[in-house]
This record gives C-alpha cells, sequence and structure tokens, in this order.
C-alpha cells in the first residue's frame, strides 16, 4: 500500500508493474512496444477451436465486465471497446483457459431498447461460438425503484433466460427471469456462477436458496450489480444480501459486483466459519468510460491462489494509432486494487460442502512392482517386528534408545498406498526416541544396486521440529562407514548411504557408490512442516536423481554413479549413524517405503 508521504513515488512504482505485469500475462508486451498487438482486426472471429476450455486443467480463467453504461448513452453509442474485450476472450481462450465470462449489470445507461440492442449485438460475438457468459440488470438497465418482480423491459427482451436457452452452461433462471445460474467444469469439477438481480425480492431470495440447495456441493461466485461499496464496506442492499443469503451458504465463496467505484475489497467470515471474498471492480469513472475493460480472475488449484489481473483489450488494440495522452495514462493505471493474488486452500474451504473423496488404501500386491525388494507400510502400531510385505525376508526390528519408543498414527500421505504411519520421537542431546533396522542376514544388507535403484518414503514434520535437536536425522539409510568399506575421500566415519533432512529441512541424498572413493550428494528444496512429502531417489545404473513431489530437483549431480557400496551391515529406518554409532532419531512421521533394485518412471511412483 502507498504511504500518504510517498504517494506520488509508490503510485508511479505500481503502475509501471503492474503495466508491464498485465502485458505481459496478456502476450501483449512485445506488441504494444513495437505498436503492433495481437487482436483479431473488426469483424474478425477467432476459428471454433479458438475457445475451447481444458475442463481438466487445475489452471483456468474467470473473465469479468462490469459497467460498460457509457458506451451505450442514448445517441452516443460506442460497442467497438466491448467487441474487442470480447474478441479478446476468443483470441486468448485457450491459452488463457477461459471458461466463462460474467457481466456485472449497468449494460447500459438508460436501458432503452436501443442502447439494449447494441450490446446485445456486440454479445453474439460470444453466442456464434458458444462461449458460456452471464449477464444482470443493474439500476441503469430497468427502473431502479423496482425489484425482479417489475415485469417485461427490453433487457429481459434481448438478455433474458430466452438467450441462453439450450446453452451448455445455462442452469436456468427465477420465473421472472432476472436471475439466472450457470454452470461450468474446471479442474475437473462443476462450479456456479449465481447472477442475481440489481434488487432481489422475496421470491428471488427463495429461487437463489433453492438453486443453492439443488446444488450442494458446487462451489459458488455470486454475481450481482451492488454489494461491496469501498474497501472493507458493504453498502446497506449488500448487507442485506450477505444476511439473507451469502453468510449461511458455504458454497459461496467469492462475490464480485460494480456499481461504486474505486475497485475495492472485503473479506467476511461466514456463518460455517470460512473467508468470503467479495470484490468490487468498476471502470466507468475512467477514460473512456472504463474502455469495457475486462479483470481476468486466473484460478491456480495446485498454488491455491487466485491471480487477478485487469487488462484493457480496446486501448492496447490502439496502440498501432498511437495512443493518446489520456490512453497513456489509462493504460498505466494498474495498482493494488486492481492486480492482486488471493489465496485460497481450495480443496479445506471447500471441505465443509463438498469434500475431496480420500483415495482409498491400495492392496499391496499392486505395489510389488518388478524388482521390489522391499516394502513396508504402517497402517497398524509396530511391535517388536515390522514385516517386509516385499515377502523378500527384509523385516525391521525396533530398536529404543534411552527409554524412547515407537508412536502409531493414522495419519499419511494423500496419495499414499497404505493408510498410516510411524511417529518418531527422535531427539538429540541427549539421544533418545527409536528407529528400524533391518534383522541380521536380511538379503537388502548386502545389495548393492549395480544396475540402479529407486527408493522412496512419505514423510511429514511436525510444528514444534527445530534445527537444534532434529537436523540431520536419516528417512532411510545404509550402515557401515566409508572408512570400513575402504573408501577414505571425505569424512570417512559417514554412513555409506543416508536419506536424511538437513537443519533447513531439505532432504539430501549422501552416498558412496561403487565406482568412487567419495560422496555423491543430492540437494532437495526446504520442505514446509505440517505438510507431508513424497521422496523418491532414482538411479538408472549410471546417475542418481532426486525427486520431491515426482518433481526433480535442480541439485542432481551429472558425475556417473553406479551402485551403493556395502559392507554387509543393517540398513536403517527413522535413524542415522555415524561413525558405526546411532547419532540422530527422526522427529517426524514416516509413511510407506519402498526399495526396487531398478530405475522406476515418475508413472510408477507410489504416490501415482
Amino acid at each position: 500500500m502507498c504511504t500518504s508521504h510517498a504517494h506520488e513515488q509508490c503510485e508511479a512504482a505500481q503502475a509501471d508493474a503492474g503495466r508491464r505485469g498485465f502485458l505481459r500475462a496478456t502476450a501483449l508486451l512485445g506488441a504494444a512496444a513495437t505498436a503492433s498487438v495481437v487482436l483479431p482486426a473488426a469483424g474478425a472471429e477467432a476459428t471454433p477451436s479458438a475457445w475451447r476450455p481444458d475442463p481438466d486443467s487445475r489452471r483456468f480463467t474467470l473473465a469479468v465486465m462490469p459497467d460498460t453504461q457509457y458506451l451505450f448513452d442514448g445517441p452516443s453509442i460506442d460497442k467497438a471497446p466491448v467487441e474487442a474485450s470480447l474478441r479478446y476472450l476468443l483470441e486468448h481462450g485457450r491459452d488463457e483457459n477461459i471458461v466463462f465470462l460474467s457481466h456485472l449489470g449497468d449494460l447500459t445507461q438508460n436501458g432503452t431498447k436501443a442502447e439494449v440492442s447494441a450490446i446485445s449485438e456486440a454479445f453474439t460475438l460470444l453466442d456464434r461460438r458458444g462461449v458460456g457468459y452471464s449477464v444482470l440488470a443493474g439500476n441503469h438497465d430497468v427502473r431502479s425503484s423496482t425489484t425482479d418482480q417489475r415485469g417485461a423491459s427490453p433487457y429481459l427482451d434481448a438478455l433474458g433466460p430466452d438467450r441462453f436457452a439450450g446453452r451448455p452452461a445455462f442452469g436456468g433462471a427465477s420465473p421472472d427471469g432476472y436471475n439466472t445460474f450457470h454452470l461450468f467444469r474446471a479442474a475437473g469439477r462443476e462450479w456456479m456462477v449465481l447472477a442475481l438481480d440489481w434488487r432481489l425480492s422475496p421470491q428471488g431470495y427463495a429461487w437463489a436458496a433453492d438453486v443453492l440447495a439443488r446444488h450442494p456441493g458446487t462451489p459458488v461466485v455470486l454475481t450481482t450489480h451492488e454489494l461491496v461499496v469501498a474497501d472493507d464496506a458493504l453498502s446497506a442492499y449488500g448487507q442485506q444480501l450477505w444476511d439473507r443469503l451469502i453468510r449461511d451458504h458455504d458454497q459461496i465463496f467469492l462475490t464480485l459486483n460494480g456499481h461504486y467505484w474505486p475497485a475495492g475489497r472485503v473479506t467476511r467470515r461466514n456463518a460455517a466459519g470460512n473467508d468470503v471474498h467479495l470484490h468490487l471492480t468498476n471502470y466507468q469513472n475512467r477514460y473512456f468510460g472504463g474502455a469495457a475493460m475486462i479483470r481476468l480472475y486466473r484460478f491456480d488449484l495446485d498454488r491455491n491462489v487466485i491471480d487477478v489481473e485487469t487488462v484493457s483489450p480496446w486501448i492496447l488494440g490502439r496502440a498501432a494509432k498511437g495512443l493518446n495522452e489520456l490512453e497513456r495514462q489509462e493504460i498505466e493505471l494498474s495498482g493494488d486494487a486492481d492486480r492482486f493474488t488471493v489465496g485460497i486452500d481450495f480443496a479445506e474451504r471447500f471441505a465443509g460442502f463438498a469434500p475431496e473423496p480420500a483415495r482409498p488404501a491400495r492392496p499391496v500386491p499392486r505395489m510389488l512392482v518388478p524388482g521390489t525388494v522391499a516394502y513396508w507400510r504402517f497402517e497398524s502400531p509396530a511391535g517388536g517386528t515390522v514385516r517386509d510385505l516385499s515377502g523378500r525376508g527384509n523385516d525391521l526390528a525396533v530398536v529404543t534408545v534411552g527409554g524412547g519408543s515407537l508412536g502409531w498414527s493414522a495419519d499419511h500421505h494423500p496419495d499414499q498406498p497404505g493408510h498410516g504411519s510411524l511417529e518418531f520421537q527422535g531427539h538429540k542431546s541427549p539421544l533418545r526416541g527409536a528407529y528400524l533396522r533391518t534383522v541380521d542376514g536380511a538379503p537388502l544388507n548386502s545389495a548393492t544396486f549395480e544396475s540402479g535403484y529407486t527408493i522412496e518414503a512419505f514423510y511429514r514434520l511436525p510444528a514444534d521440529w527445530d534445527a537444534a535437536h532434529h537436523a540431520w536425522s536419516g528417512l532411510v539409510g545404509r550402515t557401515g562407514t566409508g572408512g570400513a568399506a575402504g573408501k577414505t575421500g571425505d569424512d570417512p566415519d559417514e554412513p555409506l548411504a543416508t536419506l536424511s533432512l538437513s537443519n533447513d529441512r531439505e532432504p539430501q541424498w549422501a552416498m558412496r557408490p561403487l565406482n568412487q572413493e567419495g560422496i555423491a550428494t543430492n540437494w532437495g528444496q526446504e520442505t514446509p512442516l505440517e505438510t507431508w512429502w513424497h521422496l523418491a531417489v532414482v538411479n538408472d545404473g549410471r546417475h542418481t536423481t532426486l525427486y520431491v513431489e515426482g518433481c526433480p530437483v535442480v541439485r542432481n549431480p551429472k558425475a556417473r554413479s553406479v551402485g551403493i557400496t556395502s559392507v554387509g551391515l543393517p540398513w536403517l529406518l527413522g535413524g542415522y549413524a555415524y561413525g558405526g554409532q546411532i547419532d540422530q532419531i527422526l522427529h517426524g512421521r514416516l509413511g510407506d517405503v519402498r526399495i526396487v533394485e531398478r530405475a522406476l518412471p515418475v508413472t510408477s511412483f507410489m504416490n501415482h
């Protein structure tokens, strides 16, 4: 935010960053710089394949167009800015994965037949391509003193439910025709846009509540003309809408409205205790009545964010002719009210009404891929021995230190085959806890993996993990030292192999290959606490790659690495040995662990 004493400098910096940001995002930065933008010419239309949203991609865009009334005002009608924005959607529908457009009302200034007909004609650009969109009446589109029970109007004739009947996204309308709902698929699920009239009647409230009740598991974006009046403030009618509809319907997670200016945001906690994001967007006070600017809500369910940007395709499209002074000022207006990010943990936010189904446990035989030499899972508390489910005899024995013990939890990585984990309670200085070791004579103890290997593990560190007491604990490792194996390069007291967690919670695979004296290491990035992680170390007989959540890390050495040196001693789970003695014990939860004597592709990892 700008402070008062440096407002001008801060605003200038925001404007420059914002302008370049949204130009980059719309692939128009170079075009604007060279006065040649990538927009269809007037009258041109995109091919049918230009707008075909991907219903399964976890990244998609909802476009929003607020008050366009000054472009359709009596004898002053100019639909070119609206058409430029709509052509933008057609042109960029694929690369932006644009799934829907919502107009927020006040399409026109006076609601006359001529005004409504003009903007109606502009929207035929979307009609011809089957693009999903919604409109709603603002106070300038209808008699402002009326509710949705007002009856006939030019708006209803041209933009009522008859226009949308039979369209794939159209869900239905209230009996009066002024309220509609629309359904689209994105990120593999159904979403709803609930488009409500300027003023709801009691019948309108009842209809909206019924629509929500008939779609209990669908996340909802509510659009209406008036709700937020300024940052952190609702209008009197907006408060009524909150009290009578939004607050008690947890499905509504985002609301969008126009009417007032400048742009603003409110976050309110609903009756279920969840945040609802309420956004005001309106640019009619800007040059050329806002020039039909569109706001792009880019949903990213992997990053758990909505990135919001504001674009004026009409102004950008005029760059080839040279921008006038006011257009140049307008293109630079992109502060934090119009370009921002909303963080939403979508799975958690929707869990109360549409929880994601838990992935069921997968049977052991399915996890025994060819070459599996050890597989351990912890679906019940550990006794004295944990059986190797591969059938190769690499069972584990529990070893306690300083009176420590192993706990058990049903907690597990959402993509873990087994539903359970062991809870290690290690502590250094004084050393205490419990860990697991392969039994004497286990075939794994002498295996050298000359043809390659894959080692996988799931882990989660608790909130009280701290580097002073818990750093450098091992998840999976082999005992025996470099010195004992006759390999004295680097520190001869380090173990022959260990998949450990550094003081910065970075996973590290450190080991001595058969073909070199020194220690080879692969490093991952810091892994946050209270989050389940999947690690995989893959060696194809030549090189080793460390994967975090199926993604290769940057610090994977290119040096040739063959096999794992052995002196016939046990492997450890949850323990790290230095100089042949246990030195640190894991403080955290450990889920399924699997070792395979060949390189597996990512698609065969346990989290797939």
